[in-house]
């Protein structure tokens, strides 16, 4: 037998390994690229809507501030950056509305409905509650370890905007509190618009955390659509 062409079977399991190594390296970072695109996709989709409504509405809207598709990610967990990033792969409708908080430079898509997909993409309305645009109580969840834990610096009286094809809405917070995760009365519906922002809590938990962090924003007055 010629030694020379002759591979010991460590050797061949050794180059296995590199090989399959490679495969998934590759394959992160295309579905992190896949994911980055998909989520401009998105922003791009609402813009256009947005265009396609009265040049009012469009100047009122924009404000000539582009949303940039790239989050900001210094706060989130790893886990959570991976889960963005697959969400986005795997859906594609566009989003609701943008909200905003530009004290805390946050600016994230909210899609209908909080299932994982959805928060793993960015925030979601809580379904039962307000509709978008519409008045009662809108409640919009989102990951404490995600877009949502910049709402630990958050303070009363910060200003909260929905950018929506109907133009912007702004809110301001009126509450923060921190409730258990079974009292839903934070959600109750009110006959004038207000918005509901919930996330768990603490917000560097190890684990599930225990509790919920809310907060409750109240309609800016003569800053509706504007």
């Amino acid at each position: 037998m010629n030694k020379k062409n002759h591979k010991s079977p460590l050797r061949v399991l050794e180059s296995s390994f590199l090989a399959i190594g490679a495969i998934l390296l590759v394959s992160f970072f295309l579905l992190r690229g896949l994911g980055d695109y998909q989520g401009w996709m998105d922003i791009r989709a609402f813009e256009q809507a947005v265009a396609a409504e009265p040049a009012t509405n469009t100047q009122a809207a924009t404000g000539g501030t582009p949303y940039s598709p790239e989050p900001d990610y210094s706060l989130w967990s790893e886990k959570r950056i991976a889960d963005y990033h697959q969400g986005n792969a795997v859906r594609d409708e566009a989003p609701l509305a943008i909200l905003s908080i530009d004290k805390l430079d946050l600016k994230v898509p909210v899609y209908n409905g909080t299932d994982e997909i959805n928060l793993n993409r960015g925030a979601g309305r809580i379904k039962g509650t307000g509709w978008i645009d519409s008045p009662g109580n809108l409640g919009i969840a989102g990951h404490r370890d995600g877009f949502f834990r910049v709402l630990k610096d958050i303070e009363l009286g910060d200003s909260i905007e929905m950018l929506t094809h109907q133009g912007k809405t702004e809110f301001v917070v009126s509450s923060i509190t921190i409730v258990e995760p079974t009292d839903v009365s934070v959600l109750a519906p009110t006959d004038s618009s207000s918005i509901t922002l919930v996330t768990c809590y603490p917000f560097y938990f190890v684990g599930h955390a225990p509790k919920r962090y809310i907060v409750k924003g109240e309609l800016r007055p003569n800053r509706v659509k504007s």
